[in-house]
């Protein structure tokens, strides 16, 4: 009887390794394979810089001073002999970098492998299964989280198991000389049990001291653990699947979240960096996961644009009770959480992360954000030579000097990242992210994805709809997750240098601008170069989004214009980034062979919508674009004539045939028939002020659009007392103009002047604001400005539905308190009336809503004072201009050509284009001077004593 227990042990025992044999032969695939090949790991192709050996030999003493010669492993924490098997991983990650980097030779190297895989191999498993979760790193005997020995162990981690094996593959890969040892581990342990379902369990010891499987991982880690599973051949499907995730909104982006939070499973669905950053340097972020990884660093940035605080979150050791926080931008329901495990909040003690920063400078080079909080961690080192701290906390600006294994081996694998030229550690495509669409599609496009982004007037609803009726109705593309994945950038080779730049000779400057003046000019342009595409050469319209109009690149070759006549930008900067964006402009694909497209990716050049969902056919032209981007190249070669073959060659592969029909504008938009049919439909142009602007663009080039141009007679309604247009009055379409704002208006006076016509128009425009001010004590400056949240666009009207004063979304629904008072409208009546009471209140109210690193804000709303969280190209373009404008005496920025011999009019002089080409080689506009000062008019006007125009009620 005394042998009848230990007995039915043995055979229990004999069983569950039965078992967990048959288990990992069901989920294993024998097909593993090498992710690349070890030539490779050497292939030093971006060797660091001085700075950088710098911060790895710092990284790299960590592990040095922390190493364990007897068990060949290291201390996750600075003195402190214990590690996961995450720690593990992140050890073998940070020995093959110092390898690759010439940290160590290969004698050290090997050395202190073969003592870490002999103790490896040696370890009691927890069950006889797989590895504890903690070992004491000087013995290796399993131990507690508090470094206690125990002899059932604590269970397993399904994460901490992928992580070692990502790392696996690494050193298999790097190293194939150790292939055959690393499978006789994996071999070992019974891996197959930590699937079920598809899914990663992770095995936890109840206080009866049974064990009990549990579901590991949330969004982020989840997917980044079965990726690791994968390298060796063990599918998890529904771990590596995106679901079940929904988008949050925070300062402004939607950001994807786990759905299981810790009230419904008792776990953290903490969103952080490090997930993201591992991603993207093992496996190179792909499909939606590079969207996800963007959106996590933006609203970081958000963050630091709304609260002056550098952000950058992760999990990390701290040096104080509780030791370890999860500092998140969301967790359980809560922006910016900082909890413990059992989420616990610790706000004090959110910090900056070292580990976090260097991974988003090394995976964005280019953003401007991620250098900054990289530059402020950089030199986070230990005096004593002891490796990088953790980072420094918010509250009290002092360092986090907890020192650990996490961020010195996560610096070490960031900066061999870079050193293989951001070549991904684990080149395999075999570890692929699928994924349906969450749920919430309705509500998921990201401020970027919703149409009329930057007040351009080809994104509004109302301006394009198909067949342009009032009736009809335009659902705005709305981006998913699945729908933004990372395009291919192409390199775009600027145009060849022109023969001999000059200066900016034909703009007389009244005066240099104050010292005030050019801080605002300098903050303005930083927009230009904070979203700045160095390999297309193009800007983006707004900075949450990688896409640009036609529009948005005219705002921006405007920008830069006024950036060197301000000196704020040197000769050369200007001649390489005109030459640059003319060298894209001939690369972009135009809709039908004709005119460039509605929008583009800013990265690959491609069509995109207002969502910007890929559209290989193209979704239209618009006139108002094709206007803003031809009064800007016009600017360019008179202002500087070095450019104009380039001008004309670019403007004369378009073909005007139907966007100029009959003295009208006429723009091209998309539909898709039920059968599937693409239909395109031409429609006249009737925004009010955009209209007018664009025709006067036109007419700068010879073609003859009376019917456009300023003139004729106006619709009004009664606002404050005064006739305010709202329309005119034609018989050529029934489609209405839906409000009317400023933003047309006062770029129009800038750059054309306010000829008696326009005037008509402006003046009760602006005097309606004025007089609203007046009466109620509001600022008022109405526009077309994004907005931080849905509806993510709002049109702050001076009329509009037939009310006044009414704040819209692009549907037409009215936006209650969301009315703004925009930045720059602000600047551009300030300068187009600097002697203007009113117009010196609106500038007082506005001159410090920027961020010197971005760009100026949009504005802020009439109810609150709140600044509107947002930077777009119209808006610090305009601010550029109307500093500009008010420098040069207030004389029109559209400056007249000299040079009638160009290209351009040689070939309208040849006539029978077959392109739509003017049909005499003359300007349909000129500028004049009178007692009002300058401005430009239609050619057929004779005199400037001109009445004005008709306004009717």
């Amino acid at each position: 009887m005394i042998y009848k227990l230990p007995q039915q042990k043995l055979l229990r025992w004999i069983a569950l390794f039965l078992i967990g044999t048959f288990l990992q032969f069901l989920f294993y695939i024998p097909t593993p394979v090498l992710s690349q090949n070890s030539n490779s790991c050497s292939n030093i192709t971006t060797p660091l810089t001085s700075e950088e050996q710098t911060y790895a030999r710092a990284a790299w003493q960590y592990f040095v001073k922390n190493y364990q010669p007897a068990t060949g492993f290291t201390n996750s924490t600075g003195g402190y002999p214990s590690g996961t098997l995450w720690d593990m991983g992140n050890y073998l990650m940070a020995l093959n970098a110092a390898r690759w980097l010439n940290l160590t030779d290969q004698a050290d190297f090997d050395s202190r492998l073969k003592k870490f895989l002999t103790t490896l191999n040696s370890l009691k498993l927890f069950e006889d299964a797989l590895p504890n979760k903690v070992y004491n790193a000087a013995t290796a005997q399993m131990v507690d989280y508090g470094n206690n020995p125990l002899e059932q162990g604590i269970g397993w981690s399904a994460l901490d198991v992928g992580r070692i094996l990502a790392a696996f593959d690494v050193i298999r890969t790097c190293h194939p000389q150790y292939n055959e040892w690393l499978k006789g581990i994996v071999a070992k342990w019974q891996v197959a049990r930590s699937l079920k379902d598809g899914q990663l369990f992770g095995a936890t010891v109840l206080p009866d001291k049974k064990t009990l499987l549990v579901q590991e991982g949330r969004l982020g880690y989840e997917e980044y653990g079965a990726r690791g599973y994968q390298l060796w051949g063990f599918s998890a499907p529904k771990a590596i699947a995106l679901e079940p995730f929904k988008l949050v909104e925070i300062n402004g982006v939607q950001i994807p979240v786990d759905s299981r939070d810790f009230q419904s499973t008792n776990a953290n669905n903490y969103v952080v960096s490090e997930s993201y950053i591992l991603d993207g340097i093992e496996f190179g972020l792909q499909g939606e996961l590079a969207d996800f990884a963007a959106r996590v660093l933006d609203v970081q940035k958000r963050r630091f644009d709304t609260t002056g605080q550098l952000t950058a979150v992760t999990e990390d050791n701290i040096d104080q009770a509780p030791y370890f926080l999860y500092n998140t931008v969301y967790a359980n329901g809560a922006n910016w959480a900082t909890i413990t495990d059992a989420n616990q909040p610790y706000p004090q003690f959110r910090s900056i992360s070292t580990k976090a920063a260097f991974g988003w400078r090394y995976l964005f080079p280019e953003n401007a954000y991620a250098q900054k909080v990289f530059d402020a961690v950089k030199d986070l080192r230990s005096p004593d030579d002891s490796g990088y701290y953790a980072g420094i906390y918010e509250e009290s600006k002092q360092p986090n000097k907890a020192l650990t294994g996490n961020t010195n081996g996560l610096i070490l694998e960031i900066l061999y990242y870079k050193a293989r030229g951001n070549h991904p550690l684990i080149a395999s495509t075999s570890a692929s992210v699928s994924s349906s669409k969450p749920s919430e599609n309705a509500s998921s496009a990201t401020p970027a994805n919703l149409p009329n982004s930057t007040g351009n007037p080809s994104e509004n609803a109302s301006s394009a709809t198909p067949a342009n009726q009032p009736n009809s109705t335009v659902k705005t593309p709305i981006a998913t997750p699945a729908d933004t994945s990372k395009p291919i950038e192409v390199t775009v080779a600027p145009i060849p240098a022109v023969d001999s730049p000059q200066p900016s000779s034909n703009l007389k400057l009244d005066r240099p601008l104050t010292p005030v003046e050019r801080r605002y000019a300098e903050a303005a342009w930083r927009y230009f170069q904070a979203n700045y595409h160095s390999k297309s050469g193009l800007i983006d319209d707004r900075s949450d989004f990688k896409g640009a109009t036609l529009w948005g690149l005219g705002d921006y070759l405007a920008a830069l214009h006024a950036a060197r006549s301000l000196d704020i930008i040197t000769p050369k900067e200007f001649d390489q980034r005109t030459r640059h964006l003319l060298g894209a402009l001939t690369k972009l694909p135009l809709f039908e062979k004709e005119l460039p497209g509605r929008g583009y990716d800013t990265r690959s050049l491609q069509p995109v919508d207002y969502g910007g969902n890929p559209v290989p056919e193209g979704n239209g032209w618009s006139a108002l674009d094709l206007g803003r981007m031809l009064a800007a190249l016009y600017n360019l070669k008179t202002c500087h004539p070095e450019y104009t073959a380039a001008v004309d060659k670019i403007v004369l592969d378009w073909s005007y045939l139907r966007v100029v029909r009959e003295g009208i504008l006429s723009s091209a938009t998309v539909s898709k028939e039920q059968e599937g049919q693409i239909l395109t439909r031409i429609n006249p142009e009737t925004r009010l002020g955009y209209e007018e602007y664009a025709a006067r663009a036109f007419q700068l080039w010879g073609f003859n659009l009376d019917r456009s141009a300023v003139g004729g007679e106006y619709q009004t309604a009664s606002v404050e007392g005064l006739k305010v247009p709202i329309q005119r009055h034609r018989t050529d379409t029934n489609s209405k103009n839906q409000y009317t704002v400023s933003n047309p208006f006062v770029l129009y006076a800038l750059e054309f002047g306010l000829d008696p016509k326009m005037r008509s128009l402006f003046e009760p425009i602006f005097q309606a604001q004025a007089e609203r001010y007046r009466r109620t004590g509001i600022l008022t400056a109405s526009a077309t400005t994004l907005i931080d949240h849905k509806p993510y666009t709002v049109h702050s009207t001076i009329t509009g539905k037939s009310e006044p004063w009414v704040a819209l979304a692009d549907n037409g629904q009215i936006v209650p308190k969301g009315r703004l008072v925009s930045t720059a409208v602000a600047f551009a009546y300030h300068a187009l009336l600097p002697e203007n009471k009113y117009s010196q209140e609106l500038l007082q109210g506005t001159t410090d809503l920027y961020n010197p690193l971005a760009g100026f804000y949009e504005g802020f709303y009439e109810t609150t004072g709140k600044t509107a969280i947002g930077f777009t190209s119209s808006t610090n373009s305009m601010i550029l201009q109307s500093l500009l404008y008010k420098v040069m005496n207030q004389q029109p920025l559209i400056r007249p050509i000299s040079n009638m011999k160009s290209p351009w009019w040689q070939e309208v002089s040849k006539g029978n284009s077959g392109r739509g080409l003017p049909n005499i080689a003359r300007q349909q506009t000129k500028l004049i001077s009178d007692s009002s000062g300058n401005y430009w008019v239609s050619g057929s006007e004779k005199a400037p004593l001109v009445t004005g125009t008709k306004l009717t009620e």
